[in-house]
């Protein structure tokens, strides 16, 4: 293993962790994993656990007449699972159709595809989240979006796909997770334009309108998908906003949380409290002339690729963003590993050979921070370590006292120590410090000798970025001779 990977095996091979926050997934959109053996979707899915992320997003293309996947198609699905299990990845299946022209648009088309979907989840169990479509506000995935008379037809149409794909995958199993949208950031909202697209802020009042008029007492979707891109890579994602118009980044919580309470607060499917998955978000870096042999064509102009320096300090802010934006359960940087052809998405932590781009290094180290609850200071966060591990001494010590114990919380947690005697609880020694979210950490008081008798050891925990409530916990009582 390369010295690089080593270190960062040793710093992020832990037991798989969730955020201290709203969070619970921090991984990447990747079909690198799709391979025809096991061993090559191993090596990938071990890249990506090294990368210190816990999901990976993957596509299931339906097209139309098919009501399970085909044969290679399973295979890729098989070892994706056997993959993602052995490296302690979650799995996140996008099924959709390849281009406007399959589009579901017929009940029986809507019935193969939402059998197609149900087929992938009875054969993998290990899969448990599902995205239905991918953009379907846009042209390139949907078509028509607009009616004779200039009507938003497209938003219609995916809530009759989603409701029945909804209905189909919570028959396999009540516990499945259904994602509904998968919105693109823009839209033109202009019919006859040649480049027939909605914006996001269309779309989903048109979902949330469709929605009632179909009367439907059961929800849609459990978390809403959406791919919170900035204009272009060069925009950092603390500038991607946009109070006056109709497109939605990463920095437009606010508004994406305001037009799902319109769309359908007061209905029986969640609005404004409606979870979210931002599952594609990607910035593309420069690619060294010594790696261009690796890459074929031309990059577009209006990609404007950054130095991997800011790439990393990009991927940065939007973790920042998303780990103190309330409803949001999770970011999926879109790729791991750059696509080869230029036109496409050179946005990877890794180059399209699958070696380490500078920027690894510093994404790693905030997806880290991230799940330790101190990636960023939100104005609204309070957090609340819990213990994972105290242990404190139970034998009788001789003199002069060393006393230690052992702490582990599931964030980073500043702690204050006493050692009591007892029974009054008098304080005698005092230890202040921080313990890392995860680690054990060894708490030792100064050695020095004290009054033999019975004693314990207290300590108070609070989380030392978005402090919230503060934990007490205590030793049973032990002797000092």
């Amino acid at each position: 293993m390369r010295p690089f990977l080593a270190l960062l095996a040793a710093l992020l091979l832990a037991p798989a962790a969730h955020a201290a926050g709203p969070f619970t997934l921090v991984g990447v959109a990747e079909d690198a994993v799709k391979q025809p053996d096991l061993v090559g979707a191993k090596a990938r899915m071990t890249l990506i656990r090294l990368a210190g992320f816990d999901s990976v997003r993957i596509t299931s293309i339906w097209a139309p007449g098919e009501t399970r996947p085909s044969a290679t198609e399973a295979a890729q699905l098989r070892n994706v699972a056997a993959a993602a299990r052995l490296s302690g990845i979650r799995v996140i299946v996008s099924v959709y159709h390849f281009g406007s022209r399959t589009t579901p648009l017929t009940d029986e088309a809507r019935a193969q595809f939402a059998s197609y979907s149900a087929a992938v989840a009875r054969s993998q169990p290990s899969f448990r989240d599902f995205i239905v479509g991918n953009e379907p506000n846009l042209n390139r995935f949907w078509m028509p979006q607009f009616g004779p008379n200039g009507e938003n037809v497209a938003a219609p149409a995916y809530v009759e796909l989603l409701a029945r794909t909804y209905d189909a995958l919570k028959a396999v199993s009540p516990k499945l997770i259904v994602y509904g949208g998968a919105v693109s950031p823009r839209g033109g909202d202009r019919p006859g334009t040649g480049r027939d697209t909605h914006s996001p802020t269309a779309f989903i009042r048109g979902m949330g309108a469709a929605y009632r008029a179909s009367g439907r007492p059961r929800p849609l979707m459990d978390q809403f998908a959406f791919h919170p891109y900035c204009d272009n890579s060069s925009q950092s994602p603390r500038e991607c906003e946009h109070p006056r118009t109709t497109t939605i980044g990463i920095a437009d919580y606010e508004k994406l949380v305001a037009l799902l309470g319109e769309a359908f607060d007061g209905t029986a499917q969640r609005g404004s409290t409606l979870p979210i998955l931002y599952d594609e978000f990607g910035v593309e870096s420069e690619i060294p002339a010594g790696k261009l042999k690796t890459y074929t064509g031309t990059e577009p102009t209006t990609t404007k690729p950054v130095p991997e320096a800011t790439q990393a300090a990009y991927y940065r802010q939007a973790l920042e963003l998303a780990f103190c934006q309330p409803n949001v359960r999770g970011i999926l940087l879109f790729h791991a590993f750059d696509e080869p052809a230029r036109l496409a998405w050179q946005s990877g932590v890794y180059y399209a050979d699958e070696t380490p781009k500078a920027s690894l290094r510093g994404v790693a180290k905030a997806t880290a921070e991230l799940r330790r609850g101190i990636v960023a200071k939100c104005r609204s966060l309070p957090l609340t370590p819990r213990v994972r591990r105290f242990a404190a001494p139970r034998e009788p010590l001789d003199q002069p006292a060393r006393i230690a114990f052992a702490l582990e919380c599931h964030i980073d947690c500043a702690y204050t120590a006493r050692l009591e005697r007892l029974p009054a609880r008098t304080p005698v020694l005092g230890a202040k410090g921080r313990a890392a979210g995860r680690l054990p950490t060894r708490v030792a008081f100064a050695p020095r000798r004290i009054a033999p008798g019975s004693y314990r050891i207290s300590v108070t925990l609070v989380a030392p970025v978005n402090p919230g409530r503060t934990v007490r916990i205590a030793s049973g009582a032990f002797e000092v001779r």
